[in-house]
């Protein structure tokens, strides 16, 4: 007994002296402290505060030298009067998405091997092999400002993993782990994507995928999520998962999905042959990935060759992204945008199917008062409608024959030029935007820089602020840069 007694002590005292041990050694050891940002780095566009069926006016100062009644005016076919249209979908919610399509888009560093969240951007927590473009890619408005090009990425809100924390850890080396691809975009770099200008689609949903009228009904359940997510911003675009029919059919049963992307059994879009609205089209796409990238330059060149009243809109879809998609990238932006001829418009499926709605639905009225031409422009929005942007051709004016170009509060953003038709005809060309919050999401960004000076924030900075019209809010965001 005697034994048994000192053995019971012996092996108490032995577990003690390992918990003490450990402990002091815990005590020692420095492990690396995992930041949170705060919610003021994931600011989002005010979507829920967005206004709607918008009653823009501007109004045309002439030098007196031209009759006015003889002026008439359109809505191009494509914005900012390009000659062609390529749009780009990404499926799967990829988490390179954010970390490879935005981010070599926007002139942001760049993994070959590894991926980061927006947080990781803010708090300067990057892979180690990260590198830089030293550029953006994009166009212009035609105008001389900078326009980035845009695409959409889908969503999987019913997905856990939509929510996973980022872990910033700045300057711990002994693993990379937080750079491991996750299961896809959390909701702090879809923000981020869409203060940019990017657009959203729906693709699978978590349900029985051979029950029509399941995916139906989750479709719904996922627009709740995303609705919830992104300060009331809603989804309208739906994706084809798969080659699945079952979710077309399910998507004619949701009326909040507008048009629908396909790999099969749908039209072919040539823009400046749209006549209609769109409304729940089925437009084809062409996926480019597996090797056969290469086959978008030869796409793109053979497309180019007939004239632009017959080219066909380049719809992409895509799965991951990597360096041959980046060179495509780069191709798109050194030979068709801003370091090329300027000839595409480059822009989500979104947008592009709200411009032709505009286009389709504005109404447009003119007065002349004394040397101004005053032009009503009634831009009527539907559900979940957020791009609501025109541009507008004057026929009969040019920039030399006017002294100013003003708006109404409706009119956010605002840039005019001249602009040359192949056929060698000239005219006033105005581009306006009239998303309320212009201002404020301009205004974020240069704060981002104020905070950080770094020369991304202060390219950024300066793209947002350069879609405001001329007013002293503009002004005043100037000085700040």
């Amino acid at each position: 007994m005697a034994i048994i007694k000192y053995r019971i002590s012996l092996n108490i005292f032995i577990t003690f002296f390992f918990i003490s041990a450990i402990s002091i050694i815990v005590s020692c050891v420095k492990f690396p402290k995992v930041n949170r940002i705060t919610s003021e780095s994931t600011y989002l566009y005010p979507f829920d505060k967005e206004g709607s069926n918008y009653e823009a006016e501007i109004i045309i100062e002439s030098d007196g030298s031209v009759d006015l009644s003889a002026v008439n005016f359109e809505i191009p076919f494509l914005k900012y009067n390009k000659s062609w249209l390529l749009t780009l979908t990404q499926d799967d919610c990829r988490h390179d998405s954010f970390s490879w399509t935005w981010a070599a888009i926007n002139g942001k560093p760049l993994s070959n091997n590894y991926y980061y969240d927006f947080k990781h951007l803010m708090a300067d927590d990057l892979p180690p092999d990260n590198y830089m473009l030293g550029k953006t890619l994009g166009s212009t408005d035609g105008t001389g400002n900078e326009l980035r090009f845009k695409y959409t990425t889908t969503l999987s809100p019913q997905e856990a993993w939509m929510s996973a924390t980022t872990g910033v850890m700045k300057g711990f080396t002994q693993n990379y782990y937080r750079f491991y691809m996750k299961g896809g975009l959390v909701w702090d770099n879809v923000k981020e994507i869409l203060n940019y200008g990017n657009g959203i689609a729906f693709h699978n949903v978590k349900t029985d995928e051979t029950n029509v009228d399941s995916i139906s009904l989750h479709f719904g359940k996922a627009q709740t999520i995303i609705l919830n997510k992104l300060n009331g911003r809603g989804c309208k675009m739906l994706a084809e998962p798969d080659g699945n029919k079952k979710y077309i059919v399910a998507a004619a049963q949701y009326p909040p999905i507008k048009f629908i992307t396909a790999q099969s059994g749908a039209v072919k879009l040539i823009p400046y042959k749209a006549e209609k609205n769109l409304g729940k089209a089925l437009i084809e796409r062409k996926f480019y990935n597996n090797y056969y990238e290469y086959l978008l330059k030869d796409d793109v060149i053979d497309n180019l060759k007939l004239p632009k009243e017959s080219r066909f809109a380049i719809n992409i879809g895509l799965h991951g992204i990597a360096f041959n998609w980046l060179s495509n990238l780069i191709w798109i932006n050194n030979q068709y945008g801003k370091d090329g001829d300027d000839s595409v418009w480059f822009t989500s499926m979104e947008e592009y199917f709200e411009y032709n709605y505009y286009r389709h639905n504005s109404i447009i009225s003119k007065q002349i008062i004394d040397n101004k031409l005053v032009l009503k422009i009634s831009i009527p929005t539907d559900q979940y409608f957020y791009f609501p942007s025109i541009t507008i051709n004057v026929k009969g004016l040019t920039k030399n024959k006017i002294s100013n170009v003003s708006s109404n509060d409706q009119v956010q953003g605002l840039s005019y030029a001249d602009f040359q038709e192949t056929n060698g005809e000239t005219f006033l060309m105005i581009n306006l935007d009239c998303r309320q919050h212009l201002v404020n999401l301009a205004n974020q960004f240069v704060e981002r820089y104020e905070k950080k000076k770094s020369a991304g924030n202060l390219e950024d900075a300066i793209y947002f602020v350069n879609k405001l019209k001329e007013s002293s809010a503009k002004n005043a965001l100037r000085a700040r840069l």
